[in-house]
């Protein structure tokens, strides 16, 4: 004879009211349907993502193959060409664009990382909140209008300072032979330190804000002071936090169109000349002054130097992850 059991539909919890069992396990089950349908989400998402990256590639190796492709002669007839082949067109550009990046890079995180420590650990909470405000307001600053200051202001008022400076130390190559007006790669690169700033100091005032309260008081129990404590437990933990804002500010840097466009005076040289107009030009302001007169394998070409900076930034990305997992075991995070 096969004994059969009833479900309990009821029962009583330890603090005496009544518990619905089939409540539970229906909830139980509404939950496992919900956890599959994010899953679901979220790996479409994940893959979506790789199909978008997948079909940009696609795009640009196939409508920058002609350029390519073509020979000496016909790459010849575009008149604003330079060079006998697309790499050699290119070249200049990467180092112009690495150029600007790099040097916007170096002068933005410092003042960056001084700025997160000072709203996150030094500044009072209203000042703070409202130091905050400011700098997220900077970062919806379209760059057309940091490429209207830096033209129309900027440029006369670092004049002064590159006139010294090429007299100071013209013997460097670095500053000799300044020109006037200041539409020079330094130029240029102060416009982008100032628009890839918001960024880095944002995601870096938000991981120093992480920071374990008791690795800070543990510090200043030991009589550190406030310094030293930063430079103990806020800076250790915050490393990975810091190296990720800024490589998200170089990618900025590295697309950044407009702002270059109108305060730099475009050449196309491998020259460390920083002071000198006509020296340098990045590839993202180079497509757009010229993709308006362009046509048939112009227009190839101009994809051609896309699709360098498309690798560059694919490239400065992995680098950065590359950076941050070598990096994580040694944070004070773990």
């Amino acid at each position: 004879m096969a004994l059969t059991t009833t479900p309990r539909r009821s029962g009583t919890s330890p603090d005496g009211e009544q518990v619905d069992a089939g409540a539970t396990v229906r909830a139980a089950s509404t939950g496992r349907v919900g956890s599959r349908v994010f899953a679901g989400l979220s790996t479409g998402a994940g893959v979506l993502i790789l199909l978008t990256l997948a079909a940009v590639a696609v795009f640009l190796v196939i409508r920058a193959w002609p350029a390519l492709t073509a020979s000496s002669e016909e790459l010849g007839d575009i008149s604003w060409f330079n060079g006998d082949s697309v790499a050699e067109y290119v070249g200049p550009l990467i180092f112009g664009t690495l150029l600007a990046s790099l040097l916007a890079l170096l002068m933005a995180v410092p003042v960056s990382v001084g700025i997160a420590l000072f709203i996150s650990h030094y500044a009072p909470r209203r000042l703070a909140q409202s130091l905050g405000y400011l700098i997220d307001l900077l970062a919806a600053i379209p760059s057309v209008v940091y490429g209207l200051w830096g033209a129309l202001w900027l440029l006369g008022v670092v004049n002064p300072f590159f006139e010294w400076l090429s007299g100071a130390l013209g013997f460097i190559p670095l500053f000799a032979d300044y020109q006037a007006p200041a539409k020079n790669i330094l130029s240029a690169s102060i416009v982008l330190a100032v628009m890839i700033l918001p960024i880095i100091t944002a995601v870096s005032r938000e991981v120093f804000l992480q920071t374990p309260r008791l690795h800070e008081e543990a510090s200043l129990a030991l009589g550190a002071t406030r310094w030293e404590m930063v430079r103990q437990a806020v800076l250790p933990f915050g490393r990975s936090g810091v190296i990720s804002a800024s490589m998200l500010g170089l990618g900025r840097a590295l697309g950044e169109t407009m702002a270059v466009l109108m305060v730099i005076s475009p050449g196309f040289l491998y020259s460390f000349h920083l002071l000198q107009p006509g020296q340098h030009q990045t590839i993202a302001a180079n497509i757009a002054s010229k993709f308006p007169e362009a046509s048939g394998l112009s227009v190839s070409a101009l994809i051609a130097t896309g699709l360098a900076l498309f690798v560059i930034t694919f490239a400065v990305n992995f680098v950065a992850r590359w950076i941050i997992a070598r990096r994580a075991e040694f944070s004070g995070a773990n």
